[in-house]
């Protein structure tokens, strides 16, 4: 599979070193700096590329997703924090025909994790006692809080309980990969669920399967439609 790679800090290099030990190859790749309006995303550059992975940042997606869904090119994106453009990208996916997978996270993990809240909201919204909050926190330099993944467990929760409002407190700090707690409190009791990110690595593990996965698909795809349930 031939990569573009749109957006090369941490998670961009991440992802590159990972898809060149499953023998892939990296055509492109481009930083934020040197992409400011989209110019570099050109047929030249882009030339013989299967599919382009983006991590930049949230105001530069929608203008990467015209840019090389125009040119046939399917994408698998890792930004968050642009969710109230996902139409104008669905739009632009379906009128190129070409394959697109975002998500709140990518960590299989993560994915695992928002089934079990699936799960326990549906069992202890029965029991109006526990009140349902989310913690979480990342690193100083994360752009969007809340996290995409916090955002994501609210609407989990939130249809758990039939829309009640559920609280979100985010922070930011330090050098922490991710940390999300679901918790339910009571008078008498609190249960809690925590997933913790060791490393950046389950992620970019994700986003090269979904690279992988959107070769054989065309269409626009949340990250857990990738993985067999």
């Amino acid at each position: 599979m031939n990569l573009a790679l749109i957006g090369y800090g941490k998670m961009g290099r991440l992802v590159e070193e990972l898809a060149l030990s499953r023998g892939h190859r990296v055509l492109f790749k481009i930083d934020i700096e040197g992409n400011e309006q989209g110019q570099a995303l050109t047929a030249e550059h882009l030339n013989g590329v299967d599919v382009a992975v983006d991590f930049s940042i949230p105001d530069a997606v929608l203008r990467n997703v015209e840019r090389i869904t125009a040119l046939g090119i399917s994408m698998v994106v890792g930004t968050t924090g642009w969710w109230n453009q996902l139409e104008k990208a669905r739009r632009l996916v379906e009128e190129n025909h070409v394959g697109f997978v975002y998500g709140s996270n990518f960590s299989i993990g993560v994915n695992v994790f928002f089934q079990l809240m699936e799960a326990a909201a549906t069992l202890i919204q029965q029991y109006p006692q526990y009140d349902p909050w989310i913690y979480e926190i990342h690193h100083r330099a994360k752009l969007d809080a809340p996290s995409g993944t916090a955002l994501k467990l609210k609407q989990i929760l939130e249809k758990g309980y039939g829309e009640r409002a559920v609280s979100v407190a985010s922070n930011r700090a330090g050098t922490v990969p991710g940390e999300h707690t679901v918790g339910f409190d009571s008078e008498s009791d609190t249960l809690t669920f925590t997933h913790t990110a060791r490393s950046r690595l389950g992620f970019a593990s994700g986003a090269l399967h979904a690279a992988e996965w959107i070769q054989g698909h065309k269409g626009f795809y949340e990250f857990s439609a990738t993985l067999s349930r």
